[in-house]
């Protein structure tokens, strides 16, 4: 009986102290709460022909067009909650050398979308000019199609050291988008190394799909099993079979901020600010991918806040390199491209590279099925040797289809002239 005591003693010491020291986590987040480190006014995006920093006024664009400098960030990226806002958000995290790939990402999503474009453009601050200095050299009929803001990298102030030097300077930054970026309802996050095969707005209909419970979507990290990394070495909790990739990520930031999650943590749920950084106290040990890894965990325990596309959404060399194992790409083609591991920059994915190079080279305003379909198709036909070069066909059958789609819209719009 006495052995049962002790026992019972023990687990009742044990915790408390546990409760103490997620309290004591909790209590410095509330903390931070407003003291954000870094936070500076979002940049607003010119047009060429402007002067000062007046930000650009775009027809029938809402919301952000005549916005002035010097007040706070959360309002300056900000889109107010009307109906007839029909731009889809799109934010990117840049770091280090990454200013030309992500100008190539951004081009993609705006030569094939028929709908206008926000960009959110999250970079270190000795990038700020040369983004504002490229976007606003690109020409004035594509300017029309899209408003930008760049804001600086933005980290809690107590931890911002730690969560600067998670996986990759600046990865963690897309964490933390709710809480800046406070009055924008909804956002879609890609990696830099991002290319767009369709129109922007068809993954942004995908919000209309979500139901009451869901908050966010991605695809999952791998589709095969026996090749996946989670399921094989994870030594913390991940989302479903083979956990999910965060490079494409759709969310409804509404919902995020409203919501309060299950966790393994405290016996109460926590909000989306509360539950950060005791998340990465408890598992910053056990995470080889930083953030993707922390958003895992949170799904794990909310798997009915996830809405799950398909592979096709964000296709990676991890569906090609050991053989095709994408059916949705393999039926209607690849919708956005994935160059994760520098592939686009390497010779390990020849096919990746090729679709990255046609579409940094494309000149604006030139036929896109000279000047980029038909040599990329010609690239395509060089890299057979490689499992991803065998399949390249899923890499243009979308893009065809799109280019026709923005060929069709130009015809329209001539003769109705």
């Amino acid at each position: 009986m006495r052995c049962y005591l002790h026992a019972f003693l023990l687990c009742v010491v044990f915790t408390f102290f546990s409760l103490l020291y997620v309290f004591s986590q909790l209590a410095s987040t509330l903390e931070d709460r407003g003291e954000w480190g870094g936070v500076d006014d979002g940049t607003p995006g010119r047009s060429a022909q402007d002067t000062g920093h007046v930000l650009r006024k775009t027809p029938s664009l809402a919301g952000l067009g005549d916005r002035e400098p010097g007040l706070d960030s959360d309002r300056s990226g900000s889109v107010a909650k009307e109906h007839h806002d029909e731009r889809s958000h799109l934010a990117v995290v840049a770091c280090g050398p990454r200013l030309e790939e992500t100008l190539t990402m951004l081009k993609s999503a705006l030569l094939f979308s028929q709908k206008p474009l926000h960009f959110y453009i999250f970079a270190e601050d000795e990038l700020h000019e040369s983004f504002r200095d490229a976007l606003e050299l690109w020409p004035r009929t594509f300017q029309a199609k899209f408003t930008f803001t760049i804001y600086p990298i933005t980290f809690p102030k107590k931890n911002a050291e730690e969560w600067k030097k998670l996986f990759k300077p600046c990865a963690s930054q897309r964490l933390f988008l709710p809480l800046i970026l406070k009055e924008v309802d909804s956002l879609l996050y890609v990696d830099t190394d991002i290319l767009f095969l369709q129109p922007v707005e068809n993954i942004w209909a995908l919000l209309s799909r979500f139901n009451t419970s869901h908050l966010a979507a991605m695809a999952p990290e791998h589709e095969e099993p026996r090749i996946g990394w989670y399921n094989r070495f994870a030594r913390h909790p991940y989302y479903g079979k083979t956990g999910i990739n965060s490079g494409v990520m759709l969310m409804n930031m509404t919902k995020i901020r409203q919501k309060f999650f299950k966790n393994d943590m405290t016996a109460f749920p926590l909000t989306w600010e509360e539950i950060l950084m005791p998340l990465l106290q408890k598992y910053k040990l056990n995470i080889t991918w930083g953030d993707q890894d922390l958003l895992n965990i949170i799904f794990y325990h909310n798997p009915e806040s996830l809405f799950v596309f398909p592979c096709q959404w964000n296709y990676r060399p991890d569906h090609c390199i050991y053989g095709s194992n994408c059916q949705q790409a393999e039926e209607e083609g690849v919708f956005i491209l994935h160059g994760n591991r520098g592939v686009y920059h390497n010779d390990k994915q020849p096919a990746f590279r090729a679709v990255y190079e046609a579409i940094k080279k494309y000149p604006f305003g030139e036929n896109m099925e000279t000047s980029l379909l038909q040599p990329l198709e010609a690239s395509l036909q060089t890299t057979t040797n490689t499992y991803c070069g065998r399949v390249s066909h899923l890499f243009t059958k979308k893009l065809k289809q799109s280019i026709s789609s923005v060929h069709q819209e130009k015809m329209m719009d001539i003769t109705s002239k």
